[in-house]
């Protein structure tokens, strides 16, 4: 245990000079991962036109990504730690950039389902692999919260940036760009990263690895994924609705009953003893919830009841996209003065004024009078979640179990998401129908029906980002974690007695 401890902390001291171009490659690639996540929304009608979907499995195009991306994230962190960070993230980005390529050559409504769901196998290797070589490759303290707020800014922003850029290129171009451009990008990068990344992986004793594990927790989230998305087409309570759900419980129950019984687990429990770490990812995953499904709900809320087209949306979104980038940096600055206690519940408070203004928007809504302030407040409280909340789950934790930690933070604001956008769906679906029932005359596609649907969930959402906050004020610890304390100091003992 020793050695391994003195191997991380003499690894952590030798500081790479190109760090910095480094963390410009890992941000490029993980803002590719997190615009591709909403760029396709917009181009959905014209994919349905020119690949002949049904409206049914249209939905397909976004859960096949979801699916792989969401399900196997924490089992693509621990193969990080495990085979080696740069190997996994560039295996990753290549599979992400080459099926990006084949989306926008599909040909059919089968082959682009099949070239997104390998885009979210890419992804999920990718992005937990990239954030751990970012711990890694800075020392715990001011220099990793000052990448951190950078890499805040880039993954905050990109799904704004995703809509706007989606809206354009789709209009100036086709759909297939908003796949294409992915290419020169991850070949870019892909070319770079021998250069600029270094290899780095767990100094253990065994290379063994906990099957069980990875089968059941990632056959869980992906069951739990589709599960989720076919009960806002098919109903909460279904007996498939019910029976998958049932089952995508068992497989995470069986997954943490295995995990307290292998001597090599995929996820060492033991991790959730650093308190930060813990308050951080349910932070993550209530913030997930509630921000995935804002996002939704406004886009639909701008096009189906004020009517702005596609770029107008996109365009929308620069208030917010601009908010998250500026105070991102003065995020990272305030943790590294006063500590992510006393900032992560700050910035949940924010996004919860920002959904109750939201919750007031009214059916002829004028952007500068009523999203615009709504957007500046959501901005801010997004950078001054996620980028605590990204500082947090990584504070305290062993260079051994950086992947893992990465995947985890990733994993509960995926699944926080798709909880939160499912959940979200069926209120505002079920207040319309309840506002349409009590006005004659009235359909489920007048505004006024809409926006009152929208209403409630955005009340709702409202509740969850002020859980969020409440858990964070009580669960976030006011010191440094003790494990990272312990090691730190049994790591300058032992590095004393080998000199």
């Amino acid at each position: 245990m020793t050695q391994e401890i003195v191997a991380e902390r003499a690894a952590g001291s030798q500081l790479d000079p190109r760090r910095w171009i480094a963390l410009a490659v890992i941000v490029a690639a993980q803002f590719m991962v997190v615009l591709d996540v909403a760029i396709v929304n917009v181009a959905l009608p014209s994919i349905r036109t020119d690949l002949h979907f049904s409206q049914e499995s249209l939905q397909w195009v976004i859960t096949a990504y979801s699916i792989f991306f969401g399900g196997v994230l924490l089992l693509g962190g621990r193969l990080a730690d495990l085979l080696g960070r740069r190997r996994l993230f560039m295996a990753g980005l290549a599979l992400f950039t080459v099926s990006s390529l084949l989306d926008g050559l599909a040909w059919s409504e089968g082959s682009l389902i099949a070239f997104r769901s390998l885009q979210g196998l890419g992804a999920a290797l990718l992005s937990p692999a990239a954030l751990s070589i970012l711990t890694t490759t800075f020392r715990e303290g001011r220099e990793r919260n000052l990448a951190l707020g950078i890499w805040g800014a880039a993954s905050g922003s990109g799904g704004a940036a995703g809509v706007l850029l989606g809206g354009a290129l789709t209009s100036a171009l086709s759909w297939s760009w908003i796949f294409f451009i992915n290419v020169p990008v991850g070949a870019l990068v892909l070319g770079l990263s021998p250069w600029l990344l270094r290899e780095s992986r767990a100094d253990l004793r065994h290379r063994h690895f906990d099957f069980a594990g990875a089968a059941t927790i990632t056959g869980g989230l992906m069951l739990l994924v589709y599960a989720m998305t076919r009960a806002t087409q098919h109903g909460w309570g279904t007996g498939e609705t019910i029976g998958l759900l049932a089952a995508a419980a068992a497989l995470v129950v069986a997954f943490f009953g295995v995990e307290m019984r292998s001597k090599a687990p995929l996820l060492p429990l033991r991790i959730f003893r650093l308190r930060t770490l813990t308050a951080s990812n349910v932070s993550g995953l209530l913030m997930g919830g509630a921000i995935f499904s804002q996002f939704f709900l406004l886009t639909l809320y701008m096009q189906e009841v004020l009517h702005y087209s596609a770029i107008k949306t996109g365009v929308a979104y620069i208030g917010l996209t601009l908010s998250i980038i500026v105070f991102s940096a003065a995020s990272q600055a305030l943790v590294t003065r006063i500590g992510v206690r006393r900032v992560l519940p700050v910035g949940l408070a924010l996004s919860t004024v920002a959904l109750l203004l939201f919750a007031r928007l009214p059916v002829h809504g004028h952007y500068f009078t009523d999203l615009f302030p709504a957007f500046l407040v959501s901005g801010i409280g997004l950078a001054l979640a996620f980028v605590p909340m990204s500082i947090g789950a990584l504070t305290g934790v062993r260079q051994a179990d950086a992947g893992i930690a990465s995947g985890l933070i990733n994993t509960n604001q995926q699944i926080g998401g798709a909880i939160g956008v499912a959940a979200a769906v069926t209120i505002a679906t079920t207040f319309t129908s309840r506002y349409v029932s009590g006005h004659p005359g009235a359909t489920a596609f007048d505004g006024a029906a809409l926006t009152h649907g929208f209403q409630i969930a955005f009340y709702v959402l409202a509740g969850l980002a002020a859980l969020g906050a409440a858990l964070a004020a009580m669960l976030l610890e006011s010191k440094p974690p003790a494990a990272e304390a312990e090691l730190v100091g049994d790591a300058e003992l032992a590095l004393e007695a080998a000199a």
